[in-house]
């Protein structure tokens, strides 16, 4: 019993330290954007990203290690899992690329699943509790982990869209804008030079958003079939039946055909800038519904994660 309360003081420790830093470097990566462009801030950010990263996989270990399975059984595992995954993500990515616009939007995303895990979820839904008969697998590991990755990278990518969509309406503003100042200004080409400039601008950094979300949505789209595959697998071998239409199962497949037919419309190139980033921001509420929506709304097959 003293064992016990040892191991779940220390994981509370740790969810604690990461919701701390993750606050703290929320206001790290907003002000290096905002008003400057430190070196330094840049790199405190990262280094506060990678030691929530670490908090949370020590916090994974010892449930892994104090339960003897892999931690991904119920709702509380599964969100700091996610976390966990938004954090790797986040460092991959901002090492490829070395933009700090991944830190600032999946750092508000990353705190808020790590405010609600800790202050929304009653205690009893934090404690671990036996497998039930068809979690005792090892699927479990391989399509539970898989699904979380991909809805790590969906989201991140989703969000660089609503980002995207953003600024472009807000360089759209600017051209009315100035529409209606050539009307009624006679000398205009000062302002006309001053917004060419600050136009250009925007139009490249909408460019590289564009394509950063492209590649990362790009990459989580497989991921995704590949959980959805093995899901089916693994229902077959513990239900019998490779598809239910269990509400998670169906919201998967919402989730696949939404983000298939944004790959789709840039594979084709049918549609272009703002279409195809409306589409992927209905994409992040759609992956928001399939993993945490349905949980509220009814149950299925994969009750062992439903609130009650």
């Amino acid at each position: 019993m003293e064992n016990q309360m040892n191991w779940n003081l220390i994981e509370n420790t740790l969810i604690n330290i990461s919701f701390t830093i993750l606050l703290i470097t929320l206001f790290v990566y907003w002000i290096n954007i905002t008003f400057t462009n430190f070196t330094v801030l840049s790199r405190i950010g990262t280094l506060f990203t990678f030691t929530v990263n670490l908090c949370l996989s020590i916090t994974l270990i010892l449930r892994w290690v104090e339960n003897k399975y892999f931690p991904l059984s119920n709702l509380y595992e599964s969100l700091i899992f996610l976390t966990w995954a938004l954090t790797l993500v986040h460092l991959i990515l901002e090492k490829q690329n070395n933009s700090k616009l991944i830190g600032a939007i999946n750092i508000p995303i990353s705190l808020f699943i790590i405010a609600f895990t800790s202050f929304s979820l009653p205690i009893e839904m934090k404690k671990a509790s036996p497998l039930v008969p068809a979690l005792r697998s090892n699927w479990l590991m391989m399509h539970v982990s898989i699904m979380m990755i991909s809805y790590a990278l969906l989201i991140i990518g989703s969000l660089l869209s609503i980002l995207f969509l953003i600024i472009y309406r807000g360089n759209l503003k600017s051209i009315n804008s100035l529409n209606k100042k050539v009307k009624y200004e006679f000398n205009t080409s000062t302002n006309i030079n001053n917004y060419s400039y600050l136009s250009s601008n925007r139009m490249s950094i909408l460019q590289s958003i564009d394509n950063l979300s492209y590649r990362i949505i790009g990459l989580g789209f497989p991921l995704l079939t590949i959980g959805i595959i093995a899901g089916a697998v693994w229902a077959n071998d513990a239900w019998g039946s490779y598809w239910s239409w269990d509400p998670k199962e169906t919201w998967a497949l919402i989730t696949w055909l939404i983000f298939a037919a944004y790959l789709h419309s840039r594979f084709s190139k049918s549609w272009k800038g703002e279409r195809p980033a409306i589409l992927a921001s209905i994409g992040f509420i759609i992956v928001w519904i399939c993993y945490l929506g349905v949980n509220f709304l009814g149950k299925g097959l994969h009750s062992y994660g439903w609130l009650s």
